[in-house]
């Protein structure tokens, strides 16, 4: 049986300067209440691995806004002008990875491969400072595994287990961000005793503890 917490309860031992990845494609399957609990703890200078920073009203954003973040290994931060305000000041580094490249290192520290090669990005900014690599002609980046102290994720439905399941699109990045973190924490709208194995998306054994969303600990 996995830990049920508080989201505040959850989020405590992140401390300034850890390495998070956060789950979620914009605001489809993100940590909502993981991440407000973050803001409220105002823990700073961390690094946020994600595949966007959203809006910055909204969940990962509100983390850009509040300053709370050093770095941001990305796949786009359009979506988010004061991303781009904070990069072009200075206060904040962004490290942008094409999408396929960011969960191929992600997936990569989880199966303990020492990286992976990349064609996108070859001859562009994306290659500066890496090495690289031909194979049977053709030139690859090589890209280093990409792994974080922290994984908040969403699940739409966990079990007691820790097992997850998702609803449509909601799986996203979650599912691999949960193999390459030291601890993983999921989010989950439902937790239940048991979930069918055919439904299982993320095993429980990477899950280390579970928040309920409408029924989060702190509002009993």
């Amino acid at each position: 049986m996995k830990k049920i917490v508080s989201a505040k309860e959850a989020v405590k031992d992140i401390k300034d300067g850890a390495t998070v990845m956060v789950g979620g494609f914009l605001s489809c399957g993100v940590p909502d209440k993981l991440i407000d609990a973050l803001i409220e703890q105002n823990t700073q200078n961390l690094t946020m691995i994600c595949n966007d920073t959203s809006y910055p009203d909204a969940d990962k954003g509100k983390l850009i806004s509040n300053k709370q973040i050093k770095k941001v290994i990305a796949a786009h931060i359009g979506t988010n002008p004061e991303t781009g305000r904070q990069m072009n000041s200075g206060e904040l580094e962004v490290e942008l990875t094409p999408m396929g490249t960011l969960v191929e290192r992600i997936r990569a520290k989880g199966a303990g491969l020492g990286g992976v090669l990349a064609p996108t990005g070859v001859g562009t900014i994306v290659e500066n400072g890496k090495k690289t690599m031909e194979v049977d002609g053709k030139k690859y980046i090589f890209e280093k595994p990409l792994g974080a102290d922290y994984a908040l994720i969403y699940g739409t439905k966990v079990d007691r287990f820790g097992n997850v399941s998702f609803y449509g699109t909601t799986r996203n990045i979650n599912t691999i961000m949960a193999t390459a973190a030291d601890t993983v924490i999921v989010q989950a709208d439902e937790i239940v005793d048991e979930i069918d194995p055919n439904e299982v998306v993320i095993p429980g054994i990477f899950i280390d503890c579970i928040v309920e969303r409408e029924k989060d600990l702190e509002a009993v």
